[in-house]
């Protein structure tokens, strides 16, 4: 019976205890991995609804007419919210986050590039940049030759 109830505290007790082995030195966690996960989103929300409980129980409020009124920039609002804006603040703004995300892909290529040479990979990785860049040179021609770039 002895023998049975060790063998069960064992199973429980290695359920129980994740092993992380580094350098052959055993670390004992206490838990998994993802209970470490679920420590970290606890904490993380924890903090979250505390900092926006004090600062709604700290703030003043004191509303008055002219800190309840529409905010644009200084001017005094006039008119209806609602009305269509130009479709081409769309397309600047799109054409900005296209070409902004290319220089974001270029960067680390190009930080890259010299262990890439060393590796043998270089003529690769340059072919593909330059594919990249056609690519992106090509929708650059074509939101040019639509008129998308012109400003009236």
């Amino acid at each position: 019976m002895r023998g049975a109830q060790r063998r069960s505290n064992l199973i429980t007790k290695t359920r129980l205890l994740h092993f992380v082995r580094n350098d052959n030195v055993e670390v004992e966690t206490g838990m998994g991995d993802y209970g470490m996960v679920l420590m970290f989103t606890v904490v993380g929300a924890g903090f979250v609804i505390v900092s926006l409980c004090m600062s709604w129980a700290l703030r003043p409020n004191k509303p008055t007419p002219e800190k309840l009124s529409t905010y644009e920039c200084g001017e005094e609002p006039f008119g209806d919210a609602r009305h269509q804006f130009n479709f081409r603040y769309y397309i600047f703004a799109l054409l900005f986050v296209i070409f902004d995300i290319e220089s974001v892909f270029i960067f680390p290529w190009a930080v890259q590039y010299k262990n890439l040479i060393q590796n043998q990979l270089g003529m690769m990785a340059f072919i593909e940049m330059m594919i990249f860049l056609f690519v992106l040179a090509l929708g650059f021609v074509y939101a040019w030759k639509k008129g998308a770039l012109r400003w009236e």
